[in-house]
């Protein structure tokens, strides 16, 4: 290990449907980022299919791995630590990506750390703003999950509230299917919501009764269900541009309703936002524009580094190498793993 080069981590992401891998040094410089979609695969039957994603990601590991190295300008020979997601996710698809890492750790005799997918996403902020350290809070807004956080140090975090339900993104997706946009919901939706009036329908802004900051968004894709069961018996058209608009405003002012309280109880003067949702530019304006009315740091990764990749998990990786973690090679996927836990 060349301390002067810095500690050299290969990462890989394995999670859902994107095979990716990355080269990403002291967590914040990245060599490379290298991801295969398979979006386009997917699209054709309206969602992904977790048998189909695994025996993709069997099928193009390899080559990402190498792309990235090679991008990197490196071996295996000048790794360090390889990092990889192995949990939440698809059991299927993390299997392949821990079961790679795991082979490449024995066979170089270099650390395995496994890595949180959530813990993934905040960290690609480390990324894009190089200055940025905790505390802070962050909002991590994906597919499969949304997370208002308080990021108390590097790997210590207090969940300040979730989804009772569906995740926004998954919501995005749902609502997206309904009004015959296809998938994936969110960007078709952002696109379609451009031209649509945000106050043409009332949907409900679900709020969790008790404490903490919690979220629910099941009714919201219910009420957009029945709107349009409800415009179909009456014979009345549907304006889906005006549909869209109506339902993503309900999911930003909702988002934006817990940022505020929790911004505004905590007292804390520095937010983030993560994942694949935080790519949807009317929700990273709302946010930052709370955030500028009250004195607080705004941070949000490029949109590239908002979905799923490798170098966010490089990043995490780097900070739980820092802090002493290792995994063993008994290390499993957990496709219900909990922000936390190890």
């Amino acid at each position: 290990m060349n301390q002067q080069q810095g500690i050299r981590i290969l990462a890989i992401e394995t999670s859902c449907d994107e095979t990716a891998a990355a080269v990403v040094v002291d967590g914040r410089e990245v060599r490379s980022n290298i991801i295969f979609s398979q979006i386009a695969l997917h699209t054709l039957y309206g969602g992904v299919v977790p048998e189909i994603a695994s025996r993709k990601h069997i099928e193009k590991i390899n080559q990402v791995i190498t792309e990235a190295l090679q991008k990197a300008e490196m071996t295996l020979d000048d790794i360090d630590a390889i990092g990889v997601t192995y949990g939440p996710g698809l059991v299927g698809a993390l299997l392949v990506g821990v079961a790679e890492a795991k082979a490449i750790g024995y066979a170089k005799g270099i650390p395995l750390i496994g890595v949180h997918h959530i813990e993934g996403h905040i960290s690609a902020n480390y990324i894009e703003d190089k200055d940025l350290e905790p505390p802070f809070l962050c909002l991590i807004v994906s597919g499969g999950h949304t997370h208002l956080v308080h990021v108390l140090d590097y790997g210590s975090y207090a969940i300040l509230g979730r989804t009772m339900d569906d995740a926004a993104g998954e919501a995005f997706d749902k609502v997206a299917r309904a009004i015959g946009l296809g998938y994936p919901g969110g960007p078709k939706i952002e696109s379609v919501a451009r031209r649509g009036r945000s106050d043409a329908i009332a949907f409900p802004r679900a709020s969790i009764a008790g404490e903490g900051y919690h979220f629910s968004f099941s009714g919201m894709k219910s009420a957009v269900l029945n709107y349009l069961n409800s415009c179909q018996m009456k014979r009345e058209a549907i304006v889906q541009e005006d549909v869209a608009a109506s339902f993503q405003q309900a999911v930003i002012d909702v988002l934006t309703g817990n940022v505020i309280r929790a911004l505004e109880e905590t007292g804390v003067k520095k937010f983030a936002l993560a994942g694949g949702v935080a790519s949807n530019q009317t929700l990273r304006n709302a946010l930052a524009a709370v955030c500028g009315c009250r004195d607080v740091a705004f941070y949000c990764p490029s949109p590239a580094l908002c979905t799923d990749n490798a170098a966010m998990i490089g990043a995490a990786a780097y900070y739980n190498y820092r802090a002493g973690v290792r995994s063993g090679l008994d290390l499993n996927a957990v496709p219900n793993l909990k922000l936390g836990e190890r």
